[in-house]
């Protein structure tokens, strides 16, 4: 399985998962140390319906959890994701 590799430099940040056959990656911004805007999530066209942005969101919710702080959802993509996914309630700030 592809590993997510997450990368912060300043106040911004993504994760970002590498495939044999391109990129998927989620941006971020750092509001304060308990909370992050994230603000986009990409996936190559050739890589869509295959649920690389779900595990992204998987591995932003289990990241937020082990280290507490709480998540802005401005990307439409994680947005509609939380809204799938109650249990993931517990670390979104809306």
């Amino acid at each position: 399985m592809d590993e997510i590799t997450k990368t912060v430099t300043g106040s911004k940040g993504r994760y970002a998962l590498q495939t044999a056959q391109g990129e998927a990656e989620m941006t971020f911004s750092i509001l304060s140390p308990r909370t992050i805007i994230v603000d986009h999530t990409a996936v190559p066209k050739e890589l869509e319906g295959q649920g690389l942005g779900g595990r992204l969101a998987e591995n932003l919710v289990a990241d937020a959890r082990a280290n507490g702080f709480k998540i802005v959802p401005l990307c439409p993509f994680v947005n509609a994701w939380r809204r799938r996914h109650p249990d993931a309630a517990d670390v979104f700030q809306v």
